[in-house]
């Protein structure tokens, strides 16, 4: 069996401002620097490790790079384990985008496994990104346990499509908070969830989405 730690990235500068920035590069607040670094001493106390995978852009390459500068193991960066791109949404406010694209956010809010940012992927193309990659990492790494340094989209998609077999179940998953560690096994071809987004080592560093991101 091969274990995937799915670790959201810590809080970052986008993350404090309430900005949707998909593949925009947004930095870690100091605040998410420091989530980073006890996540990675959560990892270390909890699981052995053998390597970190991380998304390109620097708010999951960061928290990524804390485990592995820990624990001594190689990162590997990947692009396909970016967050969703989003198009003409990219930068924007998420109250700015409830009225510029009422009816779109309105469904990435209300229904969000049939949402599609404007001129970006849909939330589909998103899940059969991170799928298709996550498989392959698995397989890659039989036996072992990977640390997959991401975004919080792409933990919630595939929460969604190894949970309830569809997209149709994912606006009844809640988001992920900074930092947080969430188990996926994957055995036999076969993926599926343990304990999802411990962030109970975080204490008061604790950080989540804005209310206007949640179902």
């Amino acid at each position: 069996m091969t274990t995937l730690l799915l670790v959201r990235h810590g809080q970052s500068v986008a993350n404090l401002e309430t900005r949707f920035v998909g593949h925009i590069d947004a930095d870690l607040t100091d605040t998410g620097m420091l989530q980073a670094k006890e996540t990675a001493k959560f990892i270390a106390e909890n699981y052995k490790v053998s390597k970190v995978y991380a998304s390109d852009l620097k708010r999951a390459y960061k928290t990524g790079k804390a485990v592995s500068d820990l624990l001594g193991v190689e990162i590997i960066g990947n692009k396909n384990l970016r967050e969703i791109y989003a198009g003409n949404w990219e930068g924007n406010k998420f109250d700015d985008l409830a009225v510029i694209y009422k009816e779109q956010y309105g469904l990435w809010l209300s229904d969000i496994g049939k949402a599609a940012p404007e001129n970006g992927e849909t939330v589909k193309e998103l899940g059969d990104r991170i799928y298709a990659e996550l498989n392959e990492i698995a397989t890659q790494n039989d036996g072992k346990t990977i640390v997959i340094a991401t975004h919080a989209t792409p933990v919630r998609v595939m929460q969604s499509l190894v949970q309830t077999g569809s997209l149709d179940g994912m606006k009844n998953i809640p988001w992920v908070s900074n930092a947080s560690v969430t188990e996926l096994f994957f055995d036999n071809g076969l993926f599926h969830f343990g304990k999802i987004s411990q962030d109970n080592h975080l204490g008061d560093l604790k950080t989540y989405f804005a209310k206007n991101v949640k179902v």
